[in-house]
């Protein structure tokens, strides 16, 4: 990734992605879906902590806002302080995925294992968290609390990979313009 683009671009287009998708978590028909577990995996390959916490507080701030004009606070609970784990667990996959820098089939492949590890692994921390913590499923089983979050599960997934696989395409594209512009000046 060129230096102007992985030092500027990226973390503008980074946190901008967030603010235009954290509001409405699921999506629907005029609202895309949560973009923050893509976005603390690219914030990953910028490889700065300071741009990690960063983006911690613009989540927080974002849900704030959305809160005071009017979404649910219902997710809201001692167990909001485990998105800093959940996000970290992406964080460091898109860290380690910042490693392989030919963008191949296998080095993708190994990234979108690591992608669907880790957003695995978010989804049980954000919601084992959310259930012994929340205070919400008092009498309720942890085999029937998962079963029925079990439903939520292909959704977070989907949009983690799909924001990935789009963000991916993106980066491809970026890293191949000076090889075509090398190529033009040569033919």
């Amino acid at each position: 990734m060129t230096t102007l683009i992985k030092k500027q671009v990226l973390p503008i287009a980074l946190m901008g992605l967030m603010v235009l998708t954290r509001f409405h978590h699921f999506g629907d028909v005029l609202h895309l879906p949560d973009a923050s577990l893509a976005v603390f995996f690219f914030a990953g390959f910028y490889r700065k902590k300071a741009f990690f916490v960063f983006l911690l507080a613009l989540a927080a701030l974002i849900d704030y806002v959305a809160i005071k004009n009017g979404t649910s606070d219902y997710c809201i609970s001692p167990a909001y302080v485990f998105l800093i784990p959940t996000y970290a667990v992406m964080w460091l996959a898109g860290r380690y995925c910042a490693t392989f820098k030919s963008l191949k089939i296998p080095e993708l492949a190994l990234s979108a294992g690591l992608l669907t590890l880790a957003t695995s692994a978010a989804f049980i921390i954000s919601n084992g968290s959310f259930y012994l913590l929340s205070g919400r499923f008092k009498d309720l089983s942890l085999i029937d609390y998962f079963a029925r979050v079990a439903q939520y599960y292909p959704s977070y997934m989907s949009a983690a990979l799909i924001y990935a696989g789009a963000g991916f395409a993106i980066i491809k594209i970026i890293n191949s313009l000076p090889a075509l512009g090398a190529r033009h000046k040569t033919g």
